[in-house]
């Protein structure tokens, strides 16, 4: 048990520094190719947010252990939604501001999580139903992007081979961090699956509770710099987007790569509370456009209710 305990704390500092380092330099490329802010946030930064818990969903059903990437996923997204934003508010000592642009685009976002609650009602994605999760994410995305398309310039960089050798530079180190993640996603699969085993407890607890935690840390850190530099759209765009991508685009290729049951339970518990919270985000959104420090004790008690719940009917 020390030898698994022991290798599911490493890979899980791999993947939260992994993802950290994966979300730097995505960022840096980003500017290189001068795309707005909110595109960065909502895209770029988001998808490389979901590397984490896409490595620990896919690692999860080669091992034949779907149900931990699922939970993985709607645990990482309940927590996004609700904790994240709690904790980056209560840091930060401030509400978060919310541009009106964002809301306009994003009005449909909680009815596009409804997706795979419908599809998943029975415990089991086909391959059909995960190319539709995928083209339904994706088909979000690219309204974003066609609603957010202005240009942003890249300070810092002044002449041509300068910028050529950066982009370079960037795009090594974050196929590198990308390398980090990977490996600690295969081990935390295996020795989490070891320590639910020799404890006891159902692996989809572990990936919803601990697993999913983990995983949120890269958007958490990114969105803390971001609201502490007053870049709140940004951080709204990489949580929003990172739950979305979770939610449509990574299930749909786990069942893509190999269709799967599950226990409905994960639906019925975990993919409630995740639509639940993504409906009160939004009206907490609209309240003034401001997100206090009022709502988002309520956010945490979202959690907390999400989190007894699944103990009792999973543990």
């Amino acid at each position: 048990m020390i030898e698994n305990l022991f290798i599911f704390a490493v890979s899980a500092f791999l993947i939260i520094k992994g993802a950290m380092l994966a979300t730097k330099y995505s960022f840096l490329i980003a500017e290189n190719f001068k795309l707005s802010k909110y595109i960065v946030g909502f895209i770029i930064v988001a998808v490389i947010s979901i590397i984490p818990e896409t490595f620990v969903a896919v690692n999860s059903a080669v091992s034949g252990v779907p149900s931990l990437g699922l939970g993985t996923l709607f645990g990482s997204n309940v927590a996004d939604l609700t904790l994240v934003f709690v904790i980056i508010i209560l840091v930060a000592k401030r509400g978060v501001k919310v541009e009106s642009k964002i809301l306009k685009d994003n009005v449909v976002y909680p009815f596009f999580l409804l997706i795979p609650i419908i599809l998943g009602f029975d415990g089991h994605y086909t391959r059909l139903e995960g190319l539709v999760l995928i083209v339904a994410g994706l088909i979000f995305y690219y309204l974003a992007f066609k609603n957010n398309s202005e240009k942003q310039t890249v300070p810092g960089i002044k002449d041509e081979e300068n910028k050529i050798s950066y982009k370079k530079r960037n795009f090594i180190y974050l196929l590198l961090s990308m390398g980090i993640l990977l490996i600690g996603s295969h081990f935390i699969v295996t020795s989490s699956v070891a320590l639910a085993g020799y404890l006891g407890i159902s692996s989809v607890i572990i990936g919803l509770l601990v697993i999913g935690i983990g995983t949120t840390m890269p958007e958490l850190f990114f969105c803390l710099s971001s609201v502490k530099n007053n870049h709140d759209s940004l951080a709204v765009g990489d949580i929003l987007g990172t739950v979305l991508a979770d939610a449509t685009v990574v299930v749909g290729i786990l069942a893509m790569i190999q269709p799967f049951y599950f226990s409905p339970k994960i639906i019925y518990i975990s993919g409630i509370f995740m639509v639940v919270a993504a409906f009160f985000l939004f009206r907490f959104m609209r309240s003034g456009r401001t997100i206090s420090k009022k709502e988002t004790y309520f956010l945490f008690l979202i959690w907390l209710i999400f989190v007894i719940t699944e103990i009792l009917f999973n543990g």
